[in-house]
């Protein structure tokens, strides 16, 4: 008799990776959700490509942030931050988009590359 553990459930992957992609976009937690619970032991082509995309995708919008943060500091009261408010703005819709084409990718099961990012990130992150 085999001594099996009753916490935990054998992993399926009848989406083929899937899954995976979808949960990633769902914040970085998500990402992290999809990478350790579900891709880590059972790597697909797919969840792979989603991961990368979003990985790279979440390191971005962070990068971008704190660069504009730090502008917005500087030219708090030299009369510039009213353009950095708008060009806030128009980075976050940007990133919206991008995370909605990447989403509606994974939703759909295909590997369509997020604009600008995608195809760097399949090659940055190989390894995931």
């Amino acid at each position: 008799m085999e001594n099996e553990n009753p916490f935990t459930a054998p992993v399926s992957t009848p989406d083929n990776g899937k899954t995976v992609g979808i949960i990633s976009y769902l914040t970085i937690i998500g990402w992290l959700i999809a990478y350790f619970a579900y891709h880590k032991d059972n790597k697909t082509e797919l969840g792979s490509y989603q991961l990368r995309q979003t990985l790279l995708l979440y390191i971005a919008a962070a990068i971008i942030a704190i660069i504009l943060r730090i502008i917005s500091g500087l030219l708090l009261f030299s009369g510039g931050f009213e353009l950095v408010i708008i060009l806030n703005y128009g980075v976050q819709i940007a990133m919206f988009i991008f995370w909605i084409i990447g989403f509606i990718g994974a939703l759909n099961g295909t590997k369509k590359p997020i604009p600008l990012i995608g195809d760097r990130a399949q090659t940055m992150f190989i390894s995931i």
